[in-house]
């Protein structure tokens, strides 16, 4: 089975949930080769696609057997991927990507949860680094950081990420949780939020409301920061984007609002968009957005 490469985390406890991710990975990746009713997604070099159920492999070749093909053999040196599948992920006999960040919108978290196990690396912008991982299947740890020390002097945004995360029932899931961080190389310089999450839809398909309460230093905001996000699915490899918040303080409050969209290439989600804030005093400025996330470890669903 190949491995997606990871990119190097700067916090060094983040390059430990890593590597229980990959540990969570192997061991689930056994047990379904080990299962003959397992069904597989063979790719070749040719960028044919071929579904069935794996008979046999060693070193040189892959016995496939494919519903529509028969059994097949294809050698090991043509193929560049082997990827365990859901029966319910081929839609029009055509492979739908699993979403690799199924818990997030753009940045804002949804109600639902990272199975046991299973996490993502994300990257926005080259210098915000995060690294989340399922702890049980309804609470995950994420650890991040903004390496600026890299640049110019010790200064270093870095966070944890907590999250519980409650299925209530099919297509109806709450979450809470929160960031709490702190700059590295600073005095008094704690920050973070402390957040609900309702979240109506599948991991495909969903719309999140949540609201939550900031902090800086020792003071904590008196109004909540309001957010609602969707998440559409648009075929095998998209995702329409949009993620808005309503924000508060001295009197004046500010819109910001996003549109883009999240395109599967491999096994990686490449997030695209812009947002827009808005200040109701005046004031108007879009910026763009882009970011990566790489899962590892077991799939969610399985």
């Amino acid at each position: 089975m190949n491995k997606t490469p990871l990119r190097r985390i700067s916090l060094p406890f983040s390059a430990i949930l890593i590597l229980i991710g990959i540990i969570a990975s192997t061991i689930e990746v056994s047990a379904q080769q080990r299962d003959t009713t397992a069904l597989f997604r063979v790719e070749t070099r040719d960028g044919n696609e071929y579904f069935g159920r794996i008979l046999e492999q060693n070193n040189d070749q892959l016995r496939l057997e494919t519903e529509k093909l028969g059994i097949i053999t294809i050698r090991m040196m043509e193929i560049v991927d082997i990827d365990f599948v859901n029966r319910k992920e081929i839609k029009d006999e055509k492979y739908w990507f699993e979403n690799p960040q199924s818990t997030r919108h753009f940045w804002s978290p949804n109600g639902y949860g990272l199975k046991r196990g299973e996490g993502y690396y994300q990257n926005i912008w080259v210098l915000f680094n995060q690294v989340s991982v399922g702890i049980t299947d309804h609470f995950s740890i994420g650890a991040g950081a903004v390496p600026l020390f890299l640049f110019a002097g010790t200064s270093t945004p870095a966070w944890l990420t907590p999250k519980f995360s409650i299925p209530v029932q099919d297509n109806f899931s709450i979450g809470a949780g929160g960031l709490f961080g702190t700059v590295l190389g600073e005095q008094d310089t704690g920050f973070g939020i402390a957040y609900g999450l309702l979240t109506v839809g599948s991991r495909d398909q969903n719309m999140t409301l949540g609201m939550g309460y900031g902090y800086a230093g020792k003071t904590w905001a008196t109004t909540p920061a309001i957010s609602l996000s969707a998440l559409i699915r648009t075929g095998a490899r998209g995702y329409i984007v949009t993620e808005n918040y309503y924000l508060s303080s001295g009197g004046e409050g500010v819109l910001l609002l996003s549109f883009g969209g999240r395109r599967i290439i491999k096994k990686t989600g490449l997030d695209f968009g812009v947002f827009i804030p808005a200040v109701t005093g005046g004031g108007f400025l879009a910026v763009p957005w882009l970011g990566v996330t790489v899962p590892f470890g077991k799939r969610p669903g399985y």
